[in-house]
């Protein structure tokens, strides 16, 4: 079980992170006309960039092991609580439009669960023992990453996840925005993005979440490049599973071969829909059957496929 903290311990862990600090010089940023208050928060806001680009060694290094991994079956999990918990969900519900991933390929696991998306579920992000039980439904294997988000980088939810996973031999990533977080001390890649304290003192889901989601764009988006879901920067993998992603898919091989309407309706019908697909059926003159193979046996990489033979 996850021991209790008395308040006063709390509150002395509280006044310890940058991400809580009081910035006395705000104490009256109520009176200020609207205006100027949104100038101090795109102020804010533009200096968390810089926060993320401190730690791009860091996360390169993070996004190399997750590919690896990924490229050998393994799933991409977030775990997270409140708004860390909610930026995780969010990341990995984009990647299966995206990148066309299995629903199960990258997770988002929020403390309290799917209702902790909308609503505050009052202690669940206090408990390890949840995170536990919410990664062994999961079963983890040494191929899988674990992520935990955490601004604070106290988050038990967060920690226990890391935890959990590290013992199990998964891959391990610990998210941040204070420095010498016990999250990024759990995990094998510690990412700590420091914004400093935030306008309202406290409401992490300002600059802290901002950075947050930049780091997890970064994480998914090129893993998935590493993996081979894009050709340049095209999304050759995106899903078409409404009106408009459908016209995207039609303009995206439009764009990667420079082929007539005429010929990627045709391309397109031959890949049975796939984007990636219908343009090598277009690039490489072959079938819709021979190009499935082929993008088969290069493991997606549309790149490598069009330099293979085109038998």
């Amino acid at each position: 079980m996850t021991s209790a903290s008395t308040p006063r311990d709390l509150r002395a862990e509280l006044d310890a992170l940058t991400t809580e600090a009081f910035r006395p010089e705000l104490a009256e940023i109520d009176q200020l006309p609207t205006l100027d208050i949104a100038r101090l928060m795109n102020g804010e806001d533009a200096s968390v960039s810089a926060a993320v680009a401190s730690r791009l060694p860091q996360i390169a290094g993070a996004i190399d092991a997750v590919a690896e991994r990924m490229a050998r079956g393994g799933r991409l999990i977030y775990a997270g609580a409140g708004t860390a918990g909610r930026l995780g969900v969010l990341d990995a519900s984009e990647c299966p439009p995206t990148f066309n991933t299995d629903p199960t390929q990258v997770v988002g696991l929020i403390a309290g669960g799917p209702e902790a998306m909308v609503t505050s579920i009052e202690g669940a992000e206090d408990s390890k023992d949840l995170a536990r039980a919410d990664l062994d439904a999961l079963t983890l294997t040494p191929t899988d990453t674990v992520v935990g988000i955490s601004a604070s980088g106290r988050t038990p939810y967060a920690i226990g996840a890391v935890e959990h996973a590290r013992a199990r031999g998964a891959l391990t990533i610990g998210l941040s925005c204070n420095p010498g977080s016990a999250l990024a001390t759990a995990a094998e890649h510690g990412i700590e993005v420091v914004v400093g304290p935030e306008l309202l003192t406290g409401s992490t889901r300002l600059k802290a979440g901002t950075a947050q989601k930049l780091v997890l764009n970064m994480l998914s988006t090129i893993t998935m490049i590493r993996l081979g879901k894009t050709y340049g920067n095209l999304m050759v993998d995106v899903r078409a599973s409404n009106d408009k992603l459908r016209a995207r898919s039609r303009r995206i091989v439009a764009l990667a071969t420079g082929a007539e309407d005429k010929e990627i309706e045709r391309a397109l019908t031959e890949a049975g829909g796939e984007v990636k697909t219908a343009i090598l059926v277009l690039l490489a003159g072959v079938d819709g059957a021979t190009a499935t193979r082929r993008l088969a046996a290069a493991n997606g990489h549309l790149r490598a496929a069009m330099s293979t033979d085109k038998s």
